[in-house]
């Protein structure tokens, strides 16, 4: 059974939801800081902030297109190239409401209708797809 790998991050939060911001930092990879504020988080263009819709598109995208590298190699069909996507909606006051995959590949002698198969289980099963569905444990405690 293979070793489980624990990623980990973590951000620091300053003052209110509104006027505060806050840091957050990819542990593992020690990547880092990333500034982040409300106006990031509901404002495009709010200039060289992140938001943690922004971070799950980057993440849903990467997973998806391991994913589907990882079919398509299966499949005797292994990709040349893939240019994926994520957006990530994100409505103030309802929260994400919906994410758009997008995938323009270069594979050689591979049908339509097979890669559009190939491209739906690997949006149904790649782990970050599963896991925006999973239960989540909280420990919190005051300092």
């Amino acid at each position: 059974m293979p070793k489980p790998v624990v990623s980990k991050a973590s951000t620091v939060w300053n003052g209110d939801l509104f006027s505060g911001s806050g840091s957050t930092r990819l542990s593992g990879s020690g990547l880092g800081p990333f500034d982040v504020d409300w106006k990031a988080r509901a404002e495009e263009g709010a200039g060289p902030r992140t938001s943690p819709e922004e971070l799950i598109a980057s993440a849903h995208a990467t997973c998806f297109a391991m994913a589907l590298s990882n079919g398509l190699a299966q499949n005797d069909t292994p990709p040349t190239r893939l240019d994926t996507g994520a957006e990530v909606t994100f409505v103030a006051g309802e929260g994400i409401t919906g994410i758009v995959l997008t995938v323009r590949a270069e594979v050689e002698n591979l049908s339509a209708e097979d890669f559009a198969r190939l491209a739906d289980e690997a949006k149904a099963n790649c782990p970050v797809s599963q896991a925006l569905s999973v239960d989540i444990t909280l420990d919190a405690s005051l300092a």
